[in-house]
């Protein structure tokens, strides 16, 4: 498809890390010599009103504004936090790049020095809840939503211990300096953590080879594998999933946990592969984690 813009048009939501997001993209499309402004997206516009979004496979909170001002030409490629990407993509709509990728960890924020006996934890993810209540179940766990700097002032406001963020997170906004925390090395990550996903149109053929300059080869063969993971596994359903994939040349090994929410029960496995079939295997390993009693599991977390 001929395209008339000479100046792509990159979409991004308003917040600091969003931005940030965003910027390193429009650096490495400029280091191609490829030109592209950015494009700030606040409100869900509309799309075609006979049609309900979800017949359009948009459905994630953070990622349906974009979706929208994608698929109405507003923008030309959208930039994500890969991990808030549904594995489902909206018709139309591709995984074009990836940059490398960043700190995948999370990390724990404490307002003291460190947790000693009974602590109050925030997190508004499924994920970190189950493995810290797999790890430490006396604690109390409460919920946390917001950008950064609203969840960090929450917990300033909050009588709570401490609070878990993406490691990736904070280094991009420079906090390292200014906060105590501690590297959970324990904790397996959402499915492409720490990773920048850059999405556009089918269509688009010749923005898709000039992403396909930018992206990171080994990144996208981890998120692949790690997003067919989680396809395999939730089924359309939000459970407590980590996954993380390391890529050595033409091989990588992926660890994966599935756990029930209150955390007392975890599926934990490790297996090895060839990169040329990251999303075939990813998908093979969640059907092995299901019949080792990830079945009950998922059963579990639909009846809830």
């Amino acid at each position: 498809m001929k395209h008339t813009h000479p100046i792509w048009k990159i979409g991004t939501r308003g917040s600091q890390l969003a931005r940030w997001q965003s910027e390193e993209v429009r650096k490495a499309l400029a280091d191609q010599g490829i030109a592209s402004e950015e494009v700030i997206i606040t409100s869900e516009g509309d799309l075609r009103q006979d049609i309900p979004l979800y017949e359009m496979g948009i459905t994630g909170i953070f990622t349906r504004s974009l979706d929208i001002a994608l698929l109405n030409g507003e923008i030309d490629l959208a930039v994500h936090s890969l991990k808030d990407v549904p594995t489902q993509l909206p018709k139309g709509v591709v995984l074009a790049a990836v940059l490398p990728r960043g700190a995948y960890q999370d990390t724990l924020v404490l307002k003291s020095e460190e947790i000693t006996g009974e602590a109050t934890i925030a997190t508004g993810s499924l994920r970190r809840r189950a493995q810290w209540l797999h790890r430490f179940p006396s604690h109390r766990l409460v919920g946390l939503r917001g950008n950064i700097q609203t969840r960090l002032q929450k917990l300033e406001d909050n009588d709570w211990d401490g609070a878990i963020f993406a490691m990736a997170a904070i280094e991009r906004l420079h906090l390292q300096e200014k906060l105590n925390y501690q590297l959970l090395d324990w904790m397996l990550p959402a499915p492409a953590q720490g990773i920048v996903g850059i999405l556009c149109r089918e269509e688009d053929t010749l923005l898709r080879q000039q992403l396909a300059q930018i992206s990171h080869k080994p990144t996208m063969s981890a998120a692949i594998a790690e997003r067919a993971f989680m396809r395999g596994l939730e089924g359309g359903c939000s459970a407590p999933i980590g996954a993380l994939a390391e890529v050595r040349g033409e091989r990588f090994s992926l660890e994966g946990c599935l756990l029930s929410p209150n955390g007392t029960l975890k599926l934990l496995a490790q297996w090895e592969g060839d990169v040329t079939d990251a999303g075939k295997l990813g998908h093979q390993w969640a059907t092995q984690l299901l019949a080792q009693g990830g079945q009950e599991i998922m059963e579990e977390i639909r009846n809830a």
